[in-house]
This record gives structure tokens, sequence and C-alpha cells, in this order.
């Protein structure tokens, strides 16, 4: 069996529903949505009506709308940076308002809107730059509605003037809307962030879900046999002295009990442990997704004859560490026979900053791998990380004779 590319062919609609897919496309449309703004009104005030008569106005009008662009790119990185933090850990507000490019960003504005001579055009930009602050639940949607009112105040007033700079629509337009636009463009990223963050909560509310499972069958089958015990060792004690085939009876029972308590223990920790590899490479694919990656499984048809309960724990380590530490985009996850071996095969993007591959999680899988006789290695390129597992096929077998 051939094993293809784990890079999933991802079209535009998976992108889409990516987090880091989205976060761009929105980042990128404030950006330009800002971009066209300044230069319909560099095109309309400085080229048409001045004529290219003023290099210098036009130097300072390109050189302070680079200044607004590049803080605005520095905000939006800032903003997307701080949404992973909690309230307590963020940035103070005079660190938020008071920082270099929000400063940078209003004096830029304001020269903007100097050198185009309108008012509206700088407290636009101003107002655009403001939103790209996190405030108070609620603040930046009543700063935004009365800052609307004052632009469209402001550009009355530019019309009473005696030489009115904002009086083509498509200038008002771009200059109105901008506010609002950034507004609600941070708004919907908020909302997948947010979203983002309830499938991370779902995937590991199910890993809890699942051990509070075993943990509360495990209580109560070592609880009922423990109280059998207890009582069949406390009428042995009591009988001893005066029936001792009595006491001798219970305690025999008594050994039964533990011998059951062993049993089922060891059943119980079959039924979870004994998982079929193909449904424990679903589950894990499931978690995964609801993690907001994209996953490809690529699963042999004979996958089930495979040792579960040792590349079983396997798989769920790996799959803790992508989830704890991947960050990334997309998972890859294989499992063929090649051979005399199964092979095993998990992949993944490391985003940045991602911390996958250097912790304790492949010392302990190479360990469980090395004592059946099977080898595990990886490898983290620049945008890839895999681990390939493989184990003697005849394991399965081997450990059927001694269970």
């Amino acid at each position: 069996m051939t094993t293809p590319d784990p890079t999933p062919t991802r079209t535009a609609a998976s992108l889409a529903r990516g987090v880091t897919a989205t976060g761009w496309y929105i980042a990128t449309s404030m950006v330009f949505f800002l971009l066209g703004t300044v230069v319909v009104w560099g095109l309309v005030v400085l080229v048409a009506r001045e004529g290219w008569r003023s290099p210098v106005a036009l130097v300072a009008y390109v050189g302070a709308a680079v200044i607004v662009v590049t803080c605005t790119i520095l905000l939006l990185t800032r903003y997307r940076r701080d949404g992973d933090l909690d309230d307590g850990d963020r940035p103070s507000w005079r660190r938020r308002f008071l920082s270099l490019p929000v400063v940078a960003a209003v004096l830029a504005s304001a020269v903007l809107g100097v050198v185009a001579g309108s008012p509206l055009l700088g407290a636009a930009l101003v107002g655009a730059t403001l939103c790209l602050v996190r405030w108070g639940p609620g603040i930046r949607w009543r700063g935004v509605v009365l800052l609307e009112v004052a632009l469209v105040v402001l550009w009355l007033l530019e019309q009473a003037g005696p030489m009115p700079r904002s009086d083509a629509f498509v200038l008002v337009f771009f200059s109105v809307a901008l506010p609002m636009t950034q507004a609600l463009s941070l708004w919907s990223w908020d909302v997948v962030l947010e979203l983002d963050s309830a499938r991370r909560t779902e995937a590991r509310l199910a890993a809890v879900q699942e051990r509070l499972r075993l943990a509360g069958e495990l209580h109560d089958l070592q609880g009922h046999h423990l109280q059998v015990i207890a009582l069949q060792l406390e009428l042995a004690e009591r009988m001893i002295h005066r029936d001792p085939d009595a006491a001798a009876r219970q305690i025999a029972l008594a050994r039964t009990s533990v011998d059951e308590a062993r049993d089922g223990t060891r059943a119980l920790a079959g039924r979870f442990r004994g998982v079929p590899l193909p449904d424990e490479l679903a589950n894990a694919a499931d978690l995964l997704r609801a993690a907001g990656l994209t996953v490809t499984l690529d699963v042999a048809a004979d996958a089930a004859s495979a040792p579960a309960d040792l590349l079983g724990p396997v798989i769920r380590e790996c799959t803790t560490n992508v989830l704890k530490h991947g960050g990334g985009t997309w998972a890859w996850l294989g499992l063929e026979r090649v051979g005399d071996v199964w092979r095993l095969t998990m992949a993944n993007d490391p985003g940045a900053g991602s911390t996958i591959g250097s912790g304790a999680g492949l010392d302990g899988i190479a360990h469980r791998v090395g004592v059946a006789g099977g080898d595990v290695a990886s490898r983290r390129g620049d945008d890839r990380f895999d681990v390939v597992v493989t184990v003697p096929a005849e394991v399965a077998s081997m450990r059927e004779g001694t269970g």
C-alpha cells in the first residue's frame, strides 16, 4: 500500500472554515479597506483637484499613509495575540492606548487629514485606529456609534465651509463607513476565536468524559467487591474461635471475591484498551476535527488485526500531543501493514511557537514500543512534524497467547 502525501488538499471552503485562514481573510480585508480609503482620498484630492502641483504634500500624504497601514497591521497582530490571553494577563489600558503603533497611527492620521484639508478623513482614520485596541465589553460599540454621528456632523460642517473637501459621495462613504467596518470585522474575528475556543474545549471535555466514565466503572466494580470482601473477613474474624471451619469458608469466599475483582478489573481494562485500531483512529480524528483541524485518515482494510493494546495508547498520546502542542491546521493519520510489521504514521503542521516533539511524550512512546521490539522515528521540518511507529506483526498473536 503506497503512503500518499499527508498534506491534505485544502479547498477554499476548508480554508474559510480554518481559524487561521479566517483570521487572514478578515485582517486582509480590513487593511485593504483602509488602504482603499486612503488611496481614494489621495486620488481625488491630491491628483484630481491639485493636479500634482504640490509634490511636498504628495510625499507627506504617501508617507503618512504608509505609517497608518503599517501600524494597522501591527495592531491587528497584537489584537490576535492578546485574544489568546486571559483578562488578567492582557496589557493595561495605558500600554494598549499609549503604545507606539497607536500613537504613530493617530499622528499620521492627523497628518493625512491636514494634507487632504479634511477633518473628516483625519477623524475617520483616528477612529479606525482606536477600534483596533481591545476595549472593555460594549465600550467599542458605544464609541463607534458616537464616532459615526460625529463624522456625519463633520461632513455637514465641511459642506457648509468655504472650500468643501468632502463633497464627493465616494469620499464620504469611505470615511464614514471605515470605523464601523473595522469594528464589525473585529467582532466577527472575536466570534471565530470564540468558536475555536469552544471546539478545543469540546475536545478536552471528550477526553475528560472518557476518563470519568472509566473512573466511575472502576469505582463501582472495586467498591462492590471490596465491601463484600470486608464483610466476609469480618465474619471470619468473629467465627475463627468458635467455628474455625465456618471462618475458613468465609476466608475462601473472600479469596474468591478477590479473584472476581481482579478478573473484573482486567476485563474493564481490556474493554477500554482493546478498542479496534480503526475505531481508535476514527476517535482520534474526531477529536482533532473538534479542535478545528482538517484530518485525513488512511487505514488499511485489515487494520483490526493490528495490536490495539500496543498501538492504541500510542495513538492517544500522539493525539494529545497534537492537541496540546501542535497548533497547526491539518493532521494525517495512517496505519498499514508492510511485510511483517505494522506501520503507524501521524503527521501535522506545527504552528508558530509549537513545542510539539520536545516533551517526554515521545520518550514514553519509544519505551513502550521498544519493549515489544518495535521502533519509533520522528522528524520535524519547518512546516511538518512526523511520527512513524513500527511494531512486529506477531506482537498481536504473542499477546493473545500470554493474556
